[in-house]
């Protein structure tokens, strides 16, 4: 394993001497998945002696992008399914690959991978690989529109040379639902940067600041949800979960962190929190940039999602030494260790939500345990640095 590494590496090296670096084209939906999923890798393949694009939706995202050094295609491409739209996406897509001449086209998201690999099939394009996130289908699905997303998905996959799956669950569904076949799967993981969410770099008097900034008192514990506010993540059941919290623990506090997501049909807006009786103790952030220190004021991060891939959001908890309570779900089971650091619940499930809610929050020496066992395995198994050593090394062995 040693010796494949720095062979690998050698051959970065070599590759960036040369007078033609090979070409990166990263694709996504949206502009806002390159910038906060994807930079950080991005710039990393970067530094190998790679020349690396984004492709995406324009967005106010772009300008971060390019001023990383990025350069970025837009196209028009929603996470709706519009069929006129998406074929005059995939053909915007083909000419910039057949433009461009990419080495690698590296596809994420379902919509982006089915779109993005089919155009760089189309193109030419000497290698095609794909991230899986997740699929769109979870077990209640609709049995119409199940068949319907693992068509989508199957279709996709045939464009692939290499499908790399952030949870090993969903390498299983590939498998048994005929989507991918067994040798097209390598398992990815997920990671985020453990130096930046580190507790240890932040001080009392500027989290002090935030609390006042955003108007959490800092005697009453504080639940955290980060994530977009629609249907699918799960807000509805935390919202009625708060009901049964806020009765028993009167004080206590949501700080909903996350984008209104105009283009999905369940998108919510923070005036739902009026609907449960829980405004009043409801926090709504908005998209942010300072992370770190929002964990930092949590005590409990919850993810009641119906569908993930890997969830940054516990991920990023652990790191900040927060315990999480999710759903019993395949990706969550990625993110936690029930019992470790955080506790699992069942989908759909508002009530046994509010109980472990109730149970960490008046239980202040488990979830201390909780949190110093979370550090411990952010820095074991969550570091992104790992997962780009993943993604380079199938470069490697796919390019000539």
């Amino acid at each position: 394993m040693l010796r494949n590494r720095e062979v690998g590496t050698a051959k970065m090296r070599e590759r960036a001497t040369q007078t033609r670096k090979p070409r990166v084209a990263h694709v996504t939906t949206v502009d806002l998945s390159l910038r906060y999923l994807l930079l950080n890798q991005l710039q990393r393949i970067q530094s190998e002696g790679y020349e690396v694009f984004g492709i995406s939706a324009d967005g106010p995202d772009v300008p971060v992008l390019e001023a990383a050094g990025i350069r970025h295609f837009a196209v028009p491409m929603t996470r709706r399914i519009t069929p006129i739209a998406d074929l005059r996406c995939l053909w915007a897509l083909v000419r910039i690959m057949r433009r461009e001449r990419f080495d690698v086209v590296h596809t994420h998201t379902p919509k982006a991978g089915l779109l993005g690999q089919l155009a760089a099939r189309i193109a030419g394009v000497p290698i095609v690989a794909n991230t899986l996130h997740g699929f769109y289908f979870h077990d209640d699905t609709k049995p119409w529109l199940r068949r319907f997303y693992i068509w989508m998905e199957r279709v996709a996959a045939k464009c692939s040379d290499t499908i790399l799956s952030q949870n090993r669950d969903d390498m299983a569904t590939a498998v048994a639902e005929h989507i991918a076949k067994p040798e097209q799967l390598k398992w990815l993981g997920n990671g985020i940067d453990v130096a930046r969410f580190d507790r240890r770099r932040l001080t009392d008097s500027s989290l002090e600041d935030l609390r006042r900034e955003i108007g959490l008192d800092a005697d009453a514990p504080v639940i955290g949800f980060v994530g977009r506010l629609v249907e699918e993540k799960g807000i509805l059941d935390l919202l009625q979960a708060a009901t049964a919290v806020i009765e028993a623990i009167p004080n206590a506090q949501l700080l909903i962190i996350g984008p209104y997501d105009e283009e999905k049909p369940d998108a919510l807006r923070p005036d739902v929190a009026e609907r449960y009786g829980v405004a009043a103790n409801c926090r709504f952030a908005g998209m942010r940039d300072d992370m770190p220190e929002l964990y930092a004021l949590m005590d409990v991060l919850v993810l009641p999602s119906y569908r993930e891939g890997f969830p940054r959001a516990p991920m990023e908890a652990s790191a900040m030494g927060v315990p999480s309570v999710v759903t019993d779900i395949r990706g969550c089971r990625e993110a936690v260790d029930h019992g470790e650091n955080g506790l699992f619940f069942p989908v759909g499930d508002a009530d046994a939500l509010a109980r472990s809610l109730i149970e960490l929050l008046r239980d202040d020496e488990r979830r201390a345990r909780m949190g110093e066992t979370g550090r411990r395995m952010a820095e074991d198994r969550f570091d992104e640095q790992k997962v780009f050593d993943r993604v380079l090394s199938e470069y490697e062995r796919l390019l000539p």
